[in-house]
Parts: structure tokens; C-alpha cells; sequence
């Protein structure tokens, strides 16, 4: 049985969320709890699609149908991430300075969507893991 299709995405998640953290902390000059979450260099949801996509491009080629789901997915989680969450996360800044002298208000969270950097960082991750991922599972 191959659980490469299981390993590959779940192991980008833990590559790009240590990556992640150790940056933050390194940013912050203390261990970076409280930065743990949405947004950030690399973008774990671009590295977990992208690391699907590139798996299936490896495994099954760019000619299959579930390469092209894939991809499609990506996009959307992409675009949701350098766009909409990053929206949120702006809004989320203006509705904190408006709300700061109320003491039953609780804070929202700042940090939400990617840059494109960050997002082409997720995407190299991704892409790094499959890769790994690929060669360690290939008996041939």
C-alpha cells in the first residue's frame, strides 16, 4: 500500500509549521508561541497543496485528472490566501484600534493570510517534501 498520498501533505505541514516557528522566534528573540497560526513565512497551506500537486505530477504525471484537481485546488487555496484572508487580517487591525479601551473585547487576531513571498516559499516546501517524499517511496 502506498502512503505516500497520506505522508507527503502532512509532512509539509510539519516542515513549513517548524520553519515557521523557528523564524518567529528567531524575528521575536524569544520562542514564538503566540505567533503560532495563520500567516507567515512559509505559508503552511501552500505547502500542503503544493505538496499534493507535485506528488501527483510526480507519481502519475500532469496528464491525469486527480493532477488537475489538485492544481485547481491549489489555486483557490492560493489566491484565498494572498487575497481574502490577508483582507481579514488587515480589518482585524482597523476593528482592534477601534475597539483597544474596551476591556470585555476581545482581541481579534492580526496575522491572517500570505504575501507572495510566503506563499512562494510554501509552494518551494511543498514541492521539496514531494520530492523527498517521492524518492524514499519509489522501489524501482
Amino acid at each position: 500500500m502506498d502512503y505516500s498520498y497520506a505522508l507527503t501533505p502532512f509532512l509539509a505541514w510539519l516542515v513549513a509549521g517548524v520553519m515557521k516557528f523557528v523564524i518567529n522566534s528567531i524575528r521575536a528573540k524569544q520562542l514564538a508561541f503566540g505567533l503560532i497560526g495563520y500567516g507567515g513565512l512559509p505559508s503552511n497551506h501552500s505547502a500542503i497543496v503544493s505538496s499534493m500537486v507535485s506528488l501527483i505530477a510526480l507519481k502519475e504525471g500532469i496528464g491525469h485528472p486527480a493532477f488537475g484537481a489538485s492544481i485547481t485546488l491549489a489555486f483557490i487555496v492560493m489566491l484565498d490566501a494572498s487575497s481574502l484572508r490577508r483582507q481579514v487580517g488587515k480589518h482585524a487591525v482597523v476593528i482592534n484600534r477601534l475597539a483597544a479601551p474596551s476591556k470585555t473585547y476581545e482581541k481579534l487576531r492580526e496575522r491572517m493570510g500570505h504575501t507572495r513571498i510566503e506563499i512562494v516559499a510554501g509552494i518551494l516546501v511543498g514541492v521539496l517534501v514531494a520530492l523527498a517524499v517521492h524518492s524514499s517511496f519509489s522501489y524501482a
